[in-house]
């Protein structure tokens, strides 16, 4: 019973493939095609048989008719062969004279009657009229001609000739031909059509195998398929889909692994002041300044906190950007005049270039954002006896642009097409570090910073170029379409 189950669920499984429904579609085809050239070629067997056998028939018929018998009928002996047959009448129909195949009086009734009935074309020795019928007692079909005996003046009678349609079988022999080599055909098709289709579909196996065993721990896998034709280019689409899923998944982990190793600094900082505070009597200044340590910390971390947050509303699209026409400069002098007083306390003179009218469409707050936090950069990267960061704006050749220059150590070619990456630095020499915290080695960023400016600089159409030298500074350009530019595509 088991293996009966599991035989016709197997058989329901093949009837469900795709393999299955393609060859029966070839098979319906394929039997249309072979039953129509069937019966065409029997049709046309069919009329050359007909044809052949009535030009006999007439042949023989006229000799028979030019014998032009009066008085009584004169039939030559042995006029007709063993199977055919050969009836004289009357005017009225009735049997004169008979030869080989016996007909009935019925039959002969009718067909006269469909002499009768012939389109009148004037009587000749040679009015033939060619009539289909059966012989029950030798079970084969009949081809006869009807032609008058006709005298000077009137009909004498008629000469009813029939010989078998087909009396080698040559018809039952084709039409047996044609019904076997069509089943062999429409086998050998089958069989084929199922071994092609099995193979043909084979990649899908692949591809489905493939996706089963593959899990999100393990995206390494590849198919690798070398074929060219439709399957192996969605096999190649299969192959960047896992790379592309791959890298998200690396990406993520790296994101959780970066993200909790950044938290991990200021939480256990946190930690080691409050327990310290809670060991022993302190004073208050002793209170104060661990007091002080931990708000830094958490500074840090709410700041980290709020660009991640930030981040993953931008990755999931849950940043609606308002498109309003605004001037880049006056952007540019906002944030400026907002890190004067950052910039003072860290010893760097924060400068403007030219700040011409650059109009584009954008959001302000995002793009204050993406502004400030590139001269944050320039302020925390700057160095040497005067630091300075200079910001300025222009547009020409159709794009809107802001630069942010320093005059900061440079960053090494080998960085800078990781600068963009979430918590990617240089190196911890490179940073300005935070005085107020308690930690010398940990500069004062998050590491978001470059990649929120990426973001938003992408989400307003535009690109974010970075340029630097060591020990000669590192400028960031910022490349939009301007605002006439806007509408004009518009």
């Amino acid at each position: 019973m088991r293996k009966l189950k599991r035989f016709l669920g197997r058989i329901g499984v093949l009837a469900h493939s795709i393999r299955f429904r393609l060859v029966l579609w070839f098979a319906f085809i394929l039997t249309l095609v072979l039953a129509s050239f069937s019966v065409f070629v029997y049709l046309i067997q069919s009329r050359d048989v007909h044809n052949d056998v009535l030009t006999r028939l007439e042949s023989r018929m006229a000799l028979l008719v030019a014998r032009r018998p009066f008085g009584a009928v004169l039939v030559p002996d042995n006029f007709v062969q063993e199977d055919e047959a050969l009836a004289v009448t009357g005017p009225d129909g009735s049997v004169l004279a008979s030869q080989g195949s016996s007909l009935s009086q019925d039959f002969v009734q009718a067909a006269l009657h469909g002499w009768q009935r012939r389109p009148q074309q004037g009587a000749s020795p040679l009015d033939f009229v060619a009539l289909s019928g059966y012989l029950p007692q030798t079970h084969t079909d009949y081809l006869f001609l009807v032609a008058p005996f006709v005298g000077r003046q009137s009909l004498q009678g008629f000469a009813i000739l029939g010989t078998p349609l087909d009396p080698g079988g040559r018809l039952h022999a084709l039409l047996l031909t044609l019904l076997i080599g069509s089943l062999l055909t429409l086998a050998i098709a089958l069989g084929g059509g199922l071994w092609l289709a099995d193979r043909a579909m084979r990649p899908v196996h692949t591809i489905t195998r493939a996706a089963r065993e593959i899990s999100d721990t393990d995206l390494s896998r590849r198919l690798n398929l070398k074929s060219r034709d439709e399957l192996g280019e969605l096999a190649n689409t299969f192959d960047a889909m896992l790379a592309r899923l791959q890298a998200a998944f690396e990406r993520q982990r790296q994101f959780v692994a970066d993200a909790s190793h950044e938290l991990r600094t200021p939480l256990t900082i946190v930690n080691l002041e409050a327990s310290r505070a809670l060991a022993a009597q302190r004073n208050a200044s002793e209170y104060q300044r661990a007091l002080g340590t931990i708000r830094s910390e958490n500074d840090f971390m709410t700041r980290l906190v709020n660009d991640l947050l930030a981040l993953a509303r931008m990755d999931a699209g849950q940043v609606p950007l308002a498109q309003e026409r605004l001037d880049l400069s006056d952007l540019a002098l906002d944030a400026v005049e907002r890190l004067s007083d950052l910039a003072s306390r860290s010893g760097v003179q924060l400068r403007t270039g030219e700040l011409p009218e650059v109009c584009m469409r954008g959001d302000r707050q995002y793009l204050l954002q993406m502004i400030t936090n590139l001269v944050e950069n320039g302020i925390k990267y700057s160095a040497g006896a005067q630091p300075w960061v200079c910001v300025e704006t222009g547009c020409g050749e159709g794009k809107a642009w802001l630069r942010v220059a320093d005059n900061g150590p440079g960053i090494a070619p080998e960085h800078l097409s990781h600068l963009f990456d979430r918590f990617y630095r240089v190196d911890q020499a490179r940073a300005r570090l935070d005085e107020d915290s308690p930690d010398p080695q940990r500069p004062s960023g998050t590491g978001l910073g470059l990649s929120i400016v990426q973001w938003i600089a992408k989400a307003h159409g535009g690109e974010v170029h970075v340029s630097s030298q060591l020990g000669q500074g590192t400028t960031f350009e910022t490349v939009f379409p301007p605002a006439d530019e806007e509408s004009r595509t518009d």
